[in-house]
């Protein structure tokens, strides 16, 4: 196995979170992520995925919610840090796509005003630099970026499209990680394929670590390094992804691993490596 060093660590987590007086969401998550690996985060609804992704970016309201413990992002330490601080770390070090995306994107707004305002929040220069770099982040999604779809407003986009416009948005200034939280699961088949596809070519070409929060397996199995197992607020299995989810040693995991067809990715990755 290869030892990696504390160096390689991107952002650490030691977390708890409650809404007001009710019952702790995460209770003593314990979670690392590495430097220019995939994560997938498995869960259940309610589990607690979403709650940790809006910790790890401050959009937590901090007078109702109580957080306690720690989160370290290349140093700084999220849970203290002043909002104006991470609306400098949002969408710059730290991307987010959501489930829906023509829920995210603005009706009324053409793409290009849209993708301008997302890069001109965290840059400085003249139009043609904003235009090249909106141009660069569309070609990087396998998006056109002529005139002409750029005039688009989202209604006029499929579902697949807007996905990828909503992750030339989160690439736009190359972040340090980029969240994903379930941005497949309102996707056909074919479309969630080449979207899992994409996160892992972004990744491999930039490098960017990515957090990939699904409660399907399948697609987890399918582009994520290691894997955690969030349950009931707590995480109670971490590891690489094979070994996890061929040999799950917590009875939750199991049950999780029994309820789902056989996948196989997992049967040939297991036969080959003799598991």
């Amino acid at each position: 196995m290869i030892q990696r060093s504390q160096q390689d660590v991107l952002l650490s987590a030691e977390v708890s979170v409650r809404y007001g007086d009710k019952p702790h969401v995460l209770r003593d998550v314990t979670l690392q992520i590495r430097r220019g690996e995939v994560l997938g985060l498995i869960g259940q609804s309610g589990s607690g995925k979403s709650t940790l992704a809006l910790a790890i970016l401050g959009l937590l309201d901090r007078k109702k919610v109580e957080s306690e413990g720690t989160i370290q992002f290349e140093g700084s330490e999220l849970l203290r840090l002043p909002e104006r601080d991470l609306r400098s770390l949002r969408g710059r070090k730290i991307a987010l796509v959501l489930q829906s995306p023509l829920s995210s994107l603005n009706p009324a707004l053409r793409i290009r005003t849209q993708l301008s305002e997302s890069w001109r929040a965290h840059a400085s220069g003249s139009r043609s630099d904003c235009d090249r770099a909106i141009r660069e982040a569309l070609e990087s999604v396998s998006l056109p970026s002529t005139d002409e779809f750029l005039r688009k407003y989202p209604s006029q986009m499929s579902i697949g499209q807007a996905q990828r416009v909503l992750i030339a948005m989160a690439v736009l200034h190359r972040p340090a990680l980029l969240i994903a939280d379930e941005a497949t699961s309102a996707l056909d088949v074919i479309t969630q394929s080449e979207i899992l596809a994409l996160f892992r070519e972004l990744n491999r070409n930039f490098g960017m670590a990515v957090l990939y929060i699904s409660h399907d397996l399948a697609s987890v199995a399918g582009i994520c390094d290691r894997v955690a197992i969030l349950h009931d607020g707590r995480i109670v299995e971490s590891g690489e992804t094979l070994q996890v989810l061929t040999n799950p040693q917590n009875d939750y995991t199991r049950r999780l691993m029994a309820a789902m067809p056989k996948l196989p990715q997992l049967a040939e990755a297991s036969k080959a490596a003799g598991v």
